[in-house]
């Protein structure tokens, strides 16, 4: 099935606000009802392919002329990501980022076949998997592209259960490989908040970070191997679970966005399926203090398989549990709500469980039950649904994230909600921003922020000063500018100064060796030439 072409995910889970929140949107952000008419697909008209009959015909001779799309409603689909400024724009019918066509490689050589058909053509390609990018990972600086679309490489091509390692094509979807896996006892235990439909490519190319990363790491942490195709052949990395020969290659394909190369295959690690999954809820009575307890955890033990805290206003506005906002009003409640989870046997867990309750119990908290945790379980996929439900009310409503070392969290925390705060309040539409840990670490954690307002009469234009303003806040107070999301072209001037001038050096080195023409996701992650 494919996502809402103007939306995130299963149209049939699309549901309107109830009519408390969109009140108090009015009253207290000043939000109004949309004064157009939303636009169906069949309202888009992208410009006519200008691709080369005969760059058509060899792209066709890659894959088979029935794998290469250039209807309108696959080409709109394939057009720009999910970020909110993404969707605004496709909803007002801009699809000027709209692809030539839409090629669906069936394996590693056909991929390699339409890099070498788009490099004779002058086509750049943007590999395509779930399309769930936040950060404009699909929007290439470059009119004449294809989005190179994954879905067909859906296999599980190997697992090796002493090794407890597994071999995944890059377009598999996270539940399919979650159920491939489990019917042979293990699972990724990678569960990210896009997870019904992103892919295993677009994880390592974006060094996503699952919900339950305290137990079971960043997907990059996962990943053992890698096969990336580019134009100028394979690449592979990875042949030991770790090892002293010379630099890992495979760090330079995980986060590339796509720029080097397209992935074909990943070897990740798996576990055993888990025999208890508990979710349970504390309460702090302050951000900091919440923080102070998650780092005691992430420190000195016992950690915890899922480990997030809520600050004050995400927690007073239902946030996070998002599955539930509008129904409880009693869910929010004063202070700051912290989630714990625990995944394993029914021994080990009891344990940490019960050890991990002392810590937090120490460290000012107040036991809240399992209420709030299974809560938040049943809803953790909901929140982009809730985007788009806010969007189609007259709201803005826009996600960023960064991390930093554990003393610099109580300053990133306050720049990055001042920057928001300040810029939005200047432009008319004061915002609601809220914010929680979600991802924990020895040395330090995440921070990721959602920021609602109204939309004002341009909400691109309108939203882009206040994204350059946290972002700036987010170096300034010693934060690396994307912690899972990503670079896509959002982030990467940012990402230049984060990097340094010879870091940047370095890549544009490997990029020109890898994609000598420039044709991979051109302006994502680097600047064009």
């Amino acid at each position: 099935m494919d996502m809402l072409w103007n939306g995130w995910g299963d149209p049939a889970k699309a549901a309107p606000l109830p009519e408390t929140v969109t009140g108090l949107l009015h009253d207290l952000l000043g939000v109004e009802p949309r004064s157009t008419p939303a636009l169906g697909l069949e309202d888009i008209r992208p410009p006519a392919p200008t691709a080369a009959p005969a760059a058509l015909r060899a792209l066709a001779a890659a894959v088979g002329e029935e794998h290469v799309r250039t209807d309108t409603a696959s080409r709109v689909r394939h057009t720009r990501g999910k970020s909110t400024p993404d969707l605004l724009r496709l909803r007002a019918g801009d699809v000027t980022d709209v692809p030539q066509a839409v090629v669906l490689p069936a394996g590693h050589d056909e991929v390699l076949a339409v890099l070498r058909a788009c490099a004779a053509h002058g086509l750049a390609v943007v590999p395509f998997g779930g399309g769930t990018s936040v950060v404009g990972g699909l929007a290439p600086q470059r009119s004449a592209f294809v989005s190179l679309d994954l879905r067909r490489m859906n296999r599980l091509l190997d697992l090796d259960p002493l090794s407890r390692t597994a071999v995944l094509q890059p377009g598999l979807r996270a539940p399919e490989a979650e159920a491939l896996l489990a019917a042979e006892g293990f699972t990724l235990g990678h569960f990210p908040q896009s997870f019904e439909w992103a892919t295993i490519g677009g994880f390592a190319a974006a060094r996503s970070s699952g919900q339950a990363s305290a137990g079971y790491g960043r997907f990059d942490e996962m990943v053992l191997a890698l096969t990336l195709a580019t134009p100028e052949g394979t690449l592979t990395t990875g042949r030991a679970p770790r090892s002293a020969a010379g630099p890992d290659l495979r760090q330079l394909i995980l986060g590339s966005e796509g720029a080097f190369g397209v992935i074909t295959s990943v070897t990740v690690r798996i576990r055993p399926l888990p025999e208890v999954r508990v979710h349970e809820g504390w309460r702090f009575a302050s951000f900091l203090e919440g923080a102070a307890a998650l780092r005691r955890l992430a420190q000195d033990g016992p950690r915890p398989t899922v480990l997030r805290l809520s600050d004050e206003t995400e927690t007073l506005v239902g946030l996070a549990q998002p599955d539930a906002i509008g129904a409880d009003a009693a869910q929010g409640g004063a202070g700051c709500l912290a989630i714990a989870g625990y995944e394993g046997t029914a021994e080990d867990t009891a344990h940490r469980r019960e050890r991990a309750a002392t810590v937090l119990a120490g460290c000012g908290g107040t036991p809240a039950g399992t209420a709030p945790g299974e809560r938040w379980a049943h809803g953790r996929y909901s929140a982009p649904y809730l985007r788009d439900a806010l969007l189609d009310a007259g709201a803005f409503a826009e996600t960023l994230e960064t991390a930093a070392f554990w003393s610099r969290i109580p300053g990133l925390y306050t720049a990055v909600r001042t920057a928001l705060t300040d810029t939005l309040t200047r432009a008319g539409t004061p915002p609601l921003v809220m914010c929680h840990i979600s991802h924990v670490y020895e040395n330090g954690a995440s921070l990721y922020f959602t920021v609602v307002s109204a939309q004002g009469e341009d909400p691109v234009a309108h939203w882009t000063p206040a994204k350059h303003a946290a972002n700036e806040a987010v170096l300034a107070a010693g934060g690396t500018i994307s912690h899972h999301h990503g670079v896509g072209t959002d982030h990467r001037d940012w990402y230049v100064r984060e990097a340094g001038p010879l870091g940047v050096s370095a890549l544009r080195a490997v990029k020109r060796r890898l994609d000598p023409e420039g044709l991979l996701n051109p302006g994502v992650l680097l600047p064009t030439d």
